[in-house]
């Protein structure tokens, strides 16, 4: 299944701070890529944040005023841009970054407001809304505890990492 942003299949996870979003993803990153899918994946922070630091050249150069700076080895590339217009990214901008020659699915973390596929994590312990009564693009539900979910709406365990992997790979990527 594509989203409207690429023809590379994109899937989001969304839920509240604090539901595991990230602790889920690390979990079924391997056994997604175990299939031999190639996965890349976009993380949206509400903070501001740092890749390289104080002392370190590419600190030094953007400090200076290069924007980007591409720090490039042998085994990995990293750009550092900044914003100008300090506005809240949009997820298209940052798929636009995948070649589908690199990846076979991207993941997302964020971006629980845009239009494209997901699976929304809830803690009922938590207190928080569920999302999906609101959002038509949550595919999946997966949840710690049993809820009544609408007949069309898959309900996971959100801690059974395989039954995620497996829902993506046998349900999502075979849409």
């Amino acid at each position: 299944m594509t989203s409207n942003f690429s023809t590379i299949p994109v899937l989001g996870f969304a839920a509240a701070s604090g539901t595991g979003k990230t602790t889920l993803i690390t979990q079924v990153l391997p056994l997604i890529k175990a299939s031999g899918l190639r996965v890349g994946l976009v993380k949206h922070s509400h903070h501001n944040f740092d890749i390289d630091h104080a002392g370190k050249d590419s600190f030094r150069l953007r400090e200076a005023g290069a924007s980007p700076v591409v720090l490039v080895s042998k085994y990995r590339r990293a750009i550092i841009e900044e914003f100008y217009h300090q506005t809240e990214p949009e997820l298209a901008s940052q798929l636009a970054l995948f070649s589908p020659e690199q990846v076979d699915l991207i993941l997302v973390e964020g971006f629980r407001s845009e239009a494209f596929a997901k699976i929304e994590l809830h803690r009922p312990s938590l207190g928080q809304a569920l999302l999906y009564p609101n959002d038509k693009h949550i595919i999946a539900l997966a949840s710690d505890s049993a809820l009544d979910t609408p007949p069309h709406l898959p309900l996971l365990d959100l801690n059974q990492p395989a039954e995620i992997a497996a829902f993506i790979l046998h349900t999502f990527l075979k849409s």
